[in-house]
């Protein structure tokens, strides 16, 4: 049985601080700065509190970070600054660049480091999530979940494959619906949506009204999935493909931003304007 530290048990790391637990280990969380959203989850699926990331770093032996892109290498120097010595997985949506830069900063302070890389919803249903794990101690990462719902996948020793598997898929699923959220931007400032709702339901009859929902649903991520555009870019970069759409799609996520603590979905009408700049 090992003890494992969550950062942090948002809605995706809390399905894989559960999965843990149900591959029977303990798990601990750092309450310092968090909300209450946080505070139900981790009570919701018996987490251990301790106060602060020094304290978590000295109770556990494996660490494991699931936090937004932008926050990964911040978080990673954190836990060394704080003292971890143990095993360190990054379960981020990052360039495999970013992630290579992270685990050789961990190494130099004698931290072990495993890649990973989450592809699905959170990990509540089984069959529906894999975890992604690359790098030497792969391995030990993906024993923490055995019999649990979350499916841990080693796809190699090397580190940085599993985020770039991530960095790939992502560019479809979510530069998609980057792209789709565009079109209906354009066509609505055009005078043509109406007409391109048509065209889209000769092909199938309820094409329209799902990509409305696909527009309309991922406007609360939105401000996570902004800085996963920039990682994805960097790695289109990195080889040898153009990176320009996707930092296209960093824009239009981020116009959406503002949706992130929305009590209830928007209406499409109010995505379109926040997605529209002033034209002079």
């Amino acid at each position: 049985m090992s003890a494992i530290g969550i950062i942090n048990p948002g809605a995706m790391g809390i399905s894989i601080a559960a999965a843990a637990r149900a591959g029977g280990h303990e798990v601990y969380w750092a309450s310092a700065g968090r909300g209450a959203d946080t505070r139900q989850r981790a009570e919701a699926h018996s987490l251990h509190e301790v106060q602060t990331l020094t304290e978590l770093c000295a109770v556990c032996d494996i660490m494991l970070c699931v936090c937004p892109p932008h926050a990964a290498a911040s978080v990673a120097y954190a836990v060394i600054d704080a003292g971890f010595s143990g095993l360190y997985c990054d379960g981020n949506a990052i360039a495999p660049r970013q992630t290579q830069r992270i685990g050789e900063r961990l190494a130099a302070a004698g931290i072990d480091f495993v890649d990973g890389s989450i592809i699905g919803p959170p990990a509540w249903e089984a069959g529906s999530t894999r975890f992604y794990l690359s790098g030497p101690s792969a391995a030990q990462i993906a024993n923490l979940f055995a019999g649990s719902l979350a499916e841990a996948v080693v796809i190699g020793a090397e580190i940085g494959k599993a985020s770039a598997l991530k960095m790939v898929f992502a560019a479809q699923t979510k530069g998609f619906t980057a792209l789709l959220s565009a079109i209906q931007g354009a066509a609505e400032q055009l005078g043509v949506r109406a007409d391109l709702d048509r065209e889209w339901a000769r092909r199938d009859p309820e094409v329209a009204e799902r990509r409305v929902s696909q527009v309309r649903g991922v406007t609360g991520k939105a401000w996570r999935f902004a800085g996963e555009m920039q990682e994805i870019a960097a790695t289109f970069e990195a080889a040898g493909m153009p990176p320009g759409f996707f930092e296209a799609a960093h824009e239009v996520y981020q116009r959406m931003a503002r949706f992130k603590d929305a009590e209830e979905l928007p209406a499409l009408e109010d995505v379109l304007v926040a997605l529209t700049v002033a034209r002079d």
